[in-house]
This record gives structure tokens, sequence and C-alpha cells, in this order.
């Protein structure tokens, strides 16, 4: 198995995203060996005298953070940090995003401001290598003081506890890591707070969903290029000319994207049915565009945030200081997903309308898309379902990063709710394709109205291969079946 090196260098989130479409494996760079060993050094060299008390290391956490901990108690602090916040609930995170959590924080200490020592990171690349994929729960962080509860469980087969993902199944970690002769670790101080402080659940969450809104919004652009062909659009609303005055760069970039797909197509710029064209067709530029433009700044965020150090505090050997911030605030993800969510949504908000004007019976379509009406019901509850799963995007689209819960006694009064803001934006890019694929759907169905005229290439293309997958429409069936298999397509390509 291929191996990618870990290291203080910045990593772009295109070079990340290899993370997705293959295997590999993970060791530290020579950097970052020396970097993290350096600074456990000097943390070993402040605590020797005694004297000095810091954060989570001989003092106890949040509102216990003035207690002062005996030496000989200070790795059982650390134990039981990671016992004690093991607190997750609710659905399970998916297992590729499980594995990413893993990797992200890998990264996270490669930088060497924690003060852990070399082994802890060894062991977890241990872990990583050997395919041992955490279980972790959804529910249960704040976003703030770090993803506590879902790092905590991250972090238990470390020391041979909680579970692992093994063959697709759920297993008892210090079972898998006998048969496979790994020894868990024993925490030392510093190590257990290293672990859980950080924001790697909302951000594994966060690059998984800008990996595939990156996907969404060229098929929504390539679906939408299909409805403007079967609907007989004007080809005017897409003139560069049109666009270069709003001075917007995604409307600039959905409007040359939506022409180059209609190059070539019979079916625009037929006899005009209509002076103009509904929203949903004619302002497709100035919607996906500012969806576009949304991704984009969202991307920037995650990305700055896989190369931020988001541990507390941080060792700093050549400053000669160890730091108690807040780095572990998740509040620019927060922000950021709540936005996502939105452009997001509104991309499916759009592409629903075009469905509904194509079984509409309209500009020469049938009713439904089906040459029998009234034997036959068509697609006819295929929009139902896209307007069922758009209104339930609206209401995902309401923001958790205006919300705060004090917690901890006071200690952590304002918190960021990224990890719901994640799990929610994660739901939308679900459901996105759902919509997508209805409509994608729709559009090969009502493009076969049309015949002898032909499409762009390009959109010809993407139907023929379509119709590998789905048939077209020659009387009702399970069109349940056609959309999952549509989904799988949008997926696959």
């Amino acid at each position: 198995m291929d191996k990618i090196k870990i290291s203080p260098d910045y990593i772009s989130l295109e070079q990340l995203f290899v993370f997705f479409d293959s295997t590999f494996g993970v060791e530290l760079s020579a950097e970052s060996s020396q970097a993290i060993q350096e600074s456990r050094a000097y943390l070993e060299q402040r605590i020797s005298t005694g004297q000095e008390l810091i954060y989570g290391i001989n003092t106890g956490f949040g509102s216990l953070c003035d207690v002062e901990i005996p030496s000989e108690e200070i790795e059982d602090l650390q134990y039981n940090l990671v016992l004690s916040h093991a607190c997750g609930v609710g659905d399970l995170v998916p297992e590729e995003i499980c594995r990413l959590i893993l990797l992200l924080k890998i990264k996270n200490l490669s930088f060497g401001y924690s003060g852990v020592r070399i082994e802890l990171v060894e062991k977890m690349i241990e872990l990583y290598n050997a395919d041992l994929t955490p279980v972790i729960f959804q529910q249960g962080s704040l976003g703030a003081s770090g993803d506590l509860a879902p790092l905590a469980h991250m972090s238990l087969p470390l020391l041979g506890m909680g579970e692992v993902w093994q063959d697709n199944k759920r297993a008892q970690a210090k079972d898998i890591l006998n048969d496979k002769n790994i020894a868990p670790i024993k925490l030392s101080f510093k190590e257990g707070l290293a672990l859980l402080n950080g924001t790697q659940f909302s951000l594994a969450y966060g690059i998984w969903s800008i990996y595939h809104s990156k996907k969404l919004i060229h098929w929504s652009n390539v679906i939408a290029a299909m409805s403007l062909e079967a609907y007989y659009c004007s080809t005017d609303p897409f003139s560069a000319c049109l666009h270069e005055i709003r001075n917007q760069r995604g409307q600039q970039r959905v409007a040359a994207a939506i022409s180059q797909l209609l190059e070539g197509s019979d079916m625009v710029d037929q006899d005009k049915c209509s002076v103009q064209d509904p929203y949903s067709f004619r302002c497709i530029p100035q919607v996906h565009g500012a969806s576009s433009d949304c991704i984009e700044y969202v991307y920037q965020i995650v990305e700055n945030e896989l190369n931020a150090v988001t541990d507390n505090p941080n060792v700093f050997p050549q400053e000669n200081k160890i730091l108690s911030g807040g780095n572990f605030h998740a509040q620019p993800l927060a922000l950021a997903f709540d936005f996502l969510a939105m452009g997001l949504s509104e991309l499916g908000s759009i592409s629903e309308r075009r469905t509904f004007k194509l079984v509409n019976g309209d500009r020469g379509l049938p009713a439904f898309l089906t040459p029998h009406a009234g034997v036959q019901s068509g697609l006819m509850i295929a929009q139902y379902t896209a307007a069922s799963v758009v209104s339930q995007n609206k209401q995902l689209c309401t923001p958790s990063s205006v919300d705060s819960i004090t917690s901890s006694k006071g200690q952590e009064d304002h918190v960021s709710m990224a990890a719901n803001a994640a799990t929610k934006l994660y739901k939308v890019v679900e459901n996105l394709y759902k919509i997508l694929a209805i409509e994608l759907l729709t559009a090969a169905q009502a493009i076969e109205f049309r015949r002898p005229l032909k499409g762009g290439p390009r959109t010809s293309e993407v139907i023929n291969k379509y119709r590998t997958v789905v048939p077209k429409i020659e009387s009702d069936r399970v069109f349940s079946d056609d959309i999952h298999k549509t989904i799988q397509f949008l997926h696959k390509n």
C-alpha cells in the first residue's frame, strides 16, 4: 500500500481529496518527527520542577481548571479524561468520515505544538495503517473545547477500549487489537487533552461536504442544461455580455458552463414559446452562480482549518511559552457550514422547480411525461418526492451557529455548535443528490419526447451513458428504483 507523508507543510483540499478515491497509508515526515519531539522535550522540561501549574497537564479540565493534580496522578488524569468524555449518542458517523477524523487528528498533531510523545502519534498511525477505524457517534459535541465527545470515541481504541469497524461491522477494539498483535498505549501527561481538543469531527464532515459540493455544482449545471433543452428555452439569458455587467464571478462561471453545454443543441432557441422563460431556467446563472461562490468561500475556510492547529494549550519551544487559548473554538466552521447548507439547499430548490415545469404538460410535452396520461401517472409523484426533500432541506437550513448553551459550570459560556452544523450539512448534501437525481430522470425523459431533435454533444453524452443505467420510460414502473440508480450514477460519474 502506498504511503503519504504527514508533515507540517500546507496541504490543499485538492491534495487531500485523494482520500475519497484511493486507499493509502501514512507515515510521519522527518520534519514532523523533529517538531513533535522538540515540543515534548520542552514540555517535559517545563513541568520537571513541579512548581508550575499548566492547564490540563497538572490541573483539572473545564471549570476544574484550578484544581491541582498531584504528579503521581497526572497520567490517570488523561486516562479518565478520555473515558469520561466518551458520551456520544445518536446515529453512527459513516465509517469513511470516522477514518478521515483519525487522519485529520494525526495531521493536527504533526505540527508539533501539542506536546505529545511521538509514540502516541505513531500509535495512531499504526491503527490507521491497519485499517482500524474507530466507531464514533454523531451527537455530543458543542463545537468548542474541541469536538470532545466524538474525539473521545475516536481515542478509545488507542487504549484498547471502545469499538472499531472491521469488515463493515462493529467490533470490540480490544479483540481486534489482540488479533492484529497491536498493543494499546498508556497515555502520558497532556496526551488525552491533545486527542480531545480540536475540530477534527466537524472538519471531517466539512471536507466530505466540500468534496461532494464540487461534484454537485457540476451536476447542477449539466442537468440544468438538459432541462433547458427539454423545455425549449432561449440561450439569450446565458450570453457573456449580460453577465459581464453583473460582476459576479460565480454567475459568470455558470453562464459560461451552460453555454458550452448547450453548444450544438437543436432543442434550444426553437420558435419562442414565450417572450421569457421562467426564473428557474432563465436565472440559472444567478442562482447557481451564487451557490458556486458560496462553495468557493467555504472551500477556503475548510482548507484553512485543515492546516490549522486546534489543540489547547499549545507549546511553543522557540518562544519559551505554553499558551492556553481558544483555537478549539469552531466558530469559523459553524458559520461556514450554515452558509454552505443554504447555498446547496438553493440548488435543490431551483432544481425542483424545473422538474415541476417539465412534468406540467407545457410547451408540447405530455403531462407527467407519459404517453398514456390518465391510466398512467408517469413522473407525477417523483416531483412530489423532490418537493418533500426540498422542504426538508429548508428546515435543515435553520442555522446552528447562532445558538449557544453554557456548559461546564459557566466556564465554557459560548460554544459554536459547529458539529450540529456539520451533521446537518451532511444531510443537505445527501438530499441534494436525491433532488438532482429526480431532475435528471425527468429531463432525460422529457428529451425523449423531443426526438428526432438532438441535444448538444455534451448533454447527449451524459444521456447516452445514463441510459445504460436507467432506460427511458415506456410505462409506469417502480420509480424509486430509477431514482436510487440515478443517485448512484451521480456519485460515480
